[in-house]
């Protein structure tokens, strides 16, 4: 009769364990982090109420996120040693990920108890703090690489057109010790670079009928406007023709109302 109560207890502790180990990363809702992904991030949701089950008082602890290229000598590399601590391997230890996984982030574990809302992420007060709390976004930060007192994970631009992997590893930071971790994430893939000659310059996207009845519009505005500059031309060359004949009438009309002076002086004489 007392075995009953510690083999549901015993059970209970084992779906607890096993929670974290069948979830994997999820990409950001688009309602938070539109255009996401880029060429060279991607949003991820953190681990909200995941791992409060496994964590107990009065210990101290974080979340790794690991990355790994989808095309990696193993798809699914460890993120551990024979010790069960975590990997700290770099991106250029491994390449961007390309012959294992590397540590992007660090950060607090999420509190389950307050959930981001999406009312909030709508104000522009309130909005940064929301990002900041709900997601992770990996390959933001772009002067790790190159400062050389850089001692954190550092989480540099992801390449364009390339799947990655992403999984969260919950450490004890007073053993030092891994003590959960998800499954790596489904395959998310960065934007691919589109080229110059195939970017699509037409405002409307119009289709080939639109196009015909535009360009015929086009030409016969072109001609209504040359009719109309040749009226204008020709009827300026016409008002030219008319100003020298009025012009040399009343030149004439006033040397005819000019007195002689020879009349004059014969007169005196």
């Amino acid at each position: 009769m007392m075995e009953g109560p510690w083999i549901i207890l015993y059970f209970c502790c084992f779906c607890q364990l096993c929670v974290a180990q069948t979830v994997r990363p999820q990409i950001a809702n688009p309602k938070f982090a539109t255009n996401n992904p880029t060429l060279s991030t991607v949003a991820l949701e953190k681990p909200f109420c995941v791992f409060d089950d496994l964590m107990s008082k009065g210990a101290s602890y974080e979340v790794y996120l690991y990355v790994t290229v989808v095309s990696a000598r193993s798809s699914r590399p460890y993120v551990t040693d024979n010790s069960n601590k975590p990997l700290n391997a770099t991106f250029q230890q491994t390449n961007g990920g390309q012959s294992g996984s590397y540590r992007a982030a660090v950060f607090n574990v999420p509190n389950c108890a307050s959930l981001p809302k999406l009312s909030d992420a709508a104000d522009a007060t309130k909005a940064p703090a929301v990002l900041t709390q709900y997601l992770i976004r990996v390959g933001d930060d772009t002067a790790c690489l190159y400062d050389p007192n850089y001692l954190g994970a550092c989480n540099p631009p992801l390449s364009a057109d390339t799947a990655y992997r992403f999984k969260y590893v919950l450490v004890d930071q007073t053993t030092g010790v891994v003590k959960d971790q998800t499954l790596w994430s489904n395959p998310i893939k960065t934007r691919k670079l589109k080229q110059s000659s195939t970017i699509d310059t037409w405002p409307g996207r119009r289709s080939g009928g639109m196009i015909v009845i535009t360009s015929i519009l086009s030409v016969l505005l072109f001609v209504l406007l040359i009719g109309f500059l040749a009226a204008i031309l020709l009827a300026a060359a016409m008002t030219s023709e008319e100003i020298p004949t009025e012009t040399r009438y009343v030149s004439q009309t006033t040397q005819q109302a000019i007195p002689r002076p020879q009349e004059t002086i014969e007169l005196e004489t």
